[in-house]
Formats: C-alpha cells, structure tokens, sequence
C-alpha cells in the first residue's frame, strides 16, 4: 500500500495552495483530482483563438491575497493584466452611469462633480482602506481564529476609530452609501461590489463586503491572469509540483478511512488504497465530506443534522459571448471597464435582491459583466470580444430550466437598451445554467459558487455549521480545506492555506496535545442534539 504524509482532495485552488504550503515544509502530498485538468472552479477553455474562462474570471482577491504573494506565482509563469478602468456602474439606459478609475484621485473628481463633498469622503475611505488593508487581510485570510491580526487591527486604528470598524462589519450597505456619502455615485459603486457575494444589500455585512471588493477594486483592480484564468491553476500546479507534491488527475476518491477517531487513508477509485501518516485534506464541498466520503458511523448525528440547515449561496446563470466588435455601450463609462456592474441603481438592487429572496424570478436582471478582451487582449481574435454575464436565481429555482430561459431572455433585453445593437456582433455564446456549474464542477452545489451563503448566519463559527468554522473537523488529522470553510468564496487561497497551517502546527509535538482538545471538544458538541 502506497503512504505518504498526506493526501488532498480535489486541486481547486485551495487544494493546490495547501499542497504547496505543505510541500514547502518537506512534506510527500499527493493531490488527486477527479476532473482531467487541476482548478476546479479556476479555469478556461480555448478555441479557434477564443479563450473562454468556463468559472470565475476576474480576481482583485488573489492579486492582493498574502497567501497567494507568498507562494510568488509570477515566477511560475503567472502574468496579470488589467483593463484601461477596472469598472463602470450601469444603472439603466439613459444614465451616464458612474466609473471606478485606476486613480482614486480620478474616481473622487468624478464623485466631487456629481456631489460636492463626495470626492474627499471617496479619500478618506480610501484613506482608511490603505491603513487596515495589511492586518484586515491577515486576519481574514492566514489565522483561524484571527486573534492577533484583530489586534494588531485595533492597535493601528486607535480605540476611538476601532469600533466604527467593527460596527461597518455588520452595516448594510444601503446604510454604508447612506451615511458616507450624498450622491449617488459612491453607493452605486459600493452596492454593485456588494452584489458579488450573496447578501441582500439591506442585511448585516453587505456593507463590510461592498467596501472591501471596493477598495481592492480601487486598490488593484479587477485583473485577470493573460491567457484565461487558468493559467492562475497552472502556476499554482507548478508552484505545488516545484515544492515536490505530486498531483493526478482524472482519479476520485471514494472513501476517507477513519479508524479510533484518527483519519488513516483514503480509497481511490478502482480499489486503490494511499495510506496517510499526518493528514487527509479535503478541499470539496461540506456535503461531499460530510456525507459521501466519511461512513455514516464517523459522523456525528449533531452534525448531520446541522449540516441539513447548510444554505447555499444563489444559484449563478452564466451567459458566454463572442462579439466580432466591442460591446456598442451608449455610456461612455462602460467603454473600456474590465468589469461593469448592470441593470439597477441601489433602490433597484433592493428590489432586485427580495425578488429573489421571494423565490421570484426578477423581471429585469441585475447582472456582472466581464469585458474579458478589454482586460487582456489574447483572450479573442483583434477588433473582438470575449464578454460574460453572470446574474442569479431563486435558491428553490436553480433546477428550472425555465427560469434560466427567462432570465437569459431578461439579460438579452437589458443590453438592448443599454447597448443597442449588440446582438448584431454575436458570433457565439454559451449559456451555463445552475445545473450545468454543479455538473462541470461538484463542489459549486445549486449552482452556487461561493461554497455556500456569505450572510452572516453561515461564516465564522457557523461555516459551514455550528461549532466548526475553522479547517479542523471532529476527525483527528483530517481538514476542510475549501470555500465552505471560514473565510469563505472568492479566489484568495485562504481557505487552503488555513487548512495547511492547521495540520502542520498539529503534526508536531507539541500541537499533538491541543489537536486532542479541539477534536475531542467538536466531537462532543456535535454528539449533542443540534
């Protein structure tokens, strides 16, 4: 039988990150991937000159992530590029619509002429971004739980502006636009950002998120790796391989062997067994650990039972363009924008977001634009574009192929009048409904592809339920190491890298003891009545 250190499931990006990371500290890993190219949601497909990213796309995240410096991906081929302006806001046809320029000093004139006193409010937030931006992202990214990275946080605000911080983690961001700012400009910005997780923009943390994708977005951009996003997955393939992981692909995992309360193994398909002398790291949906890979006896009744309360975040219908000419924006502010933000103003996003939370599908979509060619040229023949399209449905709704008609044909009317004469210059498209993202990629349950809900009900402690929310399971050496762990979806291999951390500092002698405690302690919690 085949043994090494340890085995991770699954070569999204998070598995990868966690390769490298134990890698780098000597340990044999060996990743196994089911699909036949490693990423998992991190990845393009190309033809005939076209390159098309079949997921996500465009990642401020992953350019800012301390993880994802530390592991210097650009010397292993990674190359970013950028759109002449990151992004527009679109509210509907016949307005200006409002952009976010690469300068802040560009993006605050353009806010102080729509509302005197915007501009300097603009700065003074951005202000603020470039003294937190260190602490905040350690915090959110490397440690589980983030006690020192919370306190250095404190520490470089002063306990004056500390809890005003605090307080912005639970605002909504309707609430956020509303008190920094008298234009409408600045929310359009802050609440469209918001709008890429799934958080209706009058509920706690939509603010926390629309600031932060802001400010990266002012920061860094919406950039995207030359030559599709997959390349981001090969650099981190050759980053893990370099460091002396091994990763096969086109082979799943059936089984996690658990005996004594310790993970021991896992079984290939075909009967293949690989023993593990430290960890087992899975970087797969909760359900897929949960309930396909761990036997029925090895999980908790109180987990089981929590992890049915499990929401996923709201199913995605991805629509796919090849334009033989730029899209034909009547704003000039679109013109240009890697990424635009359209279809509503922030009443509108409101609307929008409790049509949804209704179970109704909207009318008239909101919707994320990637003007991918703009970003970076390679992706389709000179003069054209590659473009995306993403909005949602209904949770209840994600297998209704009705819905995914209506809404295809409620976006198609919505660039009607924002670009007339678009479809004159569709030389292709490819729609990906809910069903179509689960079936390419298991872990992107419902369609969903942030790995579950980002409302405040199912992170931190929560995530993915009750009682876990960091990488460790109530399984000694065994790890969650995907976005349905704490700090959640996006590409910025936090989750990954938590994963690895945690089984590095209990391999040795001295995390044994502590390891003990917490699996015995989650163990036991997850044994009572949820």
């Amino acid at each position: 039988m085949e043994t090494v250190d340890a085995v991770v499931i699954g070569a999204g990006h998070h598995g990868l990150v966690t390769a490298a990371y134990l890698a780098d500290s000597g340990w044999d890993v060996l990743v196994v991937e089911e699909r036949a190219q490693v990423g998992g949601a991190v990845s393009s497909r190309s033809d005939g000159g076209w390159t098309e990213d079949e997921f996500s796309a465009c990642h401020p995240l992953a350019l800012a992530s301390p993880v994802l410096r530390e592991l210097d991906l650009e010397a292993h081929g990674l190359e970013w590029r950028h759109a002449p302006r990151p992004l527009a806001h679109l509210s509907g046809p016949g307005e200006g619509g409002v952009a976010l320029h690469a300068d802040p000093q560009a993006t605050a004139a353009d806010l102080e002429r729509e509302h005197p006193g915007d501009g300097a409010a603009w700065l003074e937030m951005v202000e603020q971004w470039q003294r937190v931006r260190e602490p905040l992202l350690a915090a959110l990214l490397t440690r589980w739980p983030p006690v020192k990275d919370v306190a250095r946080l404190v520490a470089r605000l002063g306990v004056r502006e500390a809890p005003d911080l605090a307080r912005l983690a639970v605002l909504p961001v309707t609430q956020l636009a509303r008190e920094g700012f008298g234009g409408t400009g600045a929310g359009q910005l802050l609440a469209g950002n918001a709008m890429h997780a799934d958080i209706p923009p009058t509920a706690p943390g939509s603010g926390l998120y629309g600031w932060l994708m802001t400010m990266l977005c002012q920061e860094v951009g919406f950039p995207s790796p030359r030559g599709g996003t997959g390349r981001l997955a090969e650099a981190l393939r050759r980053r893990a391989e370099g460091a002396g992981a091994r990763i096969e692909t086109g082979t799943s995992v059936e089984r996690v062997v658990v005996s004594g309360g310790r993970v021991h193994g896992v079984e290939l398909d075909g009967g293949r067994r690989v023993r593990t002398r430290r960890a087992v790291v899975a970087d797969t949906s909760a359900q897929a650990l949960y309930e396909d890979l761990l036997d029925t006896d090895d999980v908790p009744q109180g987990l089981r039972r929590r992890l049915r309360r499990f929401t996923w975040d709201l199913p995605t219908v991805k629509l796919n363009l090849r334009l033989d000419a730029p899209m034909p924006w009547s704003s000039p502010a679109a013109r240009g924008a890697g990424v635009l933000h359209v279809g509503h103003d922030v009443p509108g996003l409101v609307r929008w977001s409790a049509d949804l939370e209704a179970g109704e599908v909207p009318g008239t979509p909101f919707a994320l634009v990637g003007q991918m060619t703009t970003i970076d040229p390679s992706r389709s023949p000179a003069g054209t574009e590659a473009l995306w399209l993403y909005t949602h449905l209904p949770r209840d709704r994600y297998d209704d192929p009705t819905a995914v008609a209506a809404t295809v044909a409620g976006c198609e009317e919505m660039l009607d009048a924002l670009a007339p004469g678009w479809s004159a210059h569709e030389v292709g498209r490819w729609v990906q409904g809910p069903q179509d993202l689960e079936a390419a990629d298991a872990n992107l349950g419902h369609g969903a592809v942030g790995g579950g809900t980002q409302q405040l009900f199912q992170q931190a402690i929560w995530r993915p339920v009750t009682g876990l929310g960091g990488p460790r399971t109530h399984v000694a050496g065994l790890y969650l190491g995907s976005a349905a762990s704490h700090p959640g979806g996006g590409v910025h291999g936090g989750c990954g890298y938590l994963a690895a951390r945690a089984a590095l500092q209990d391999s040795r002698w001295w995390g044994r003891p502590r390891e003990q405690l917490l699996v015995s302690a989650l163990r036991r919690f997850h044994d009572e009545p949820a």
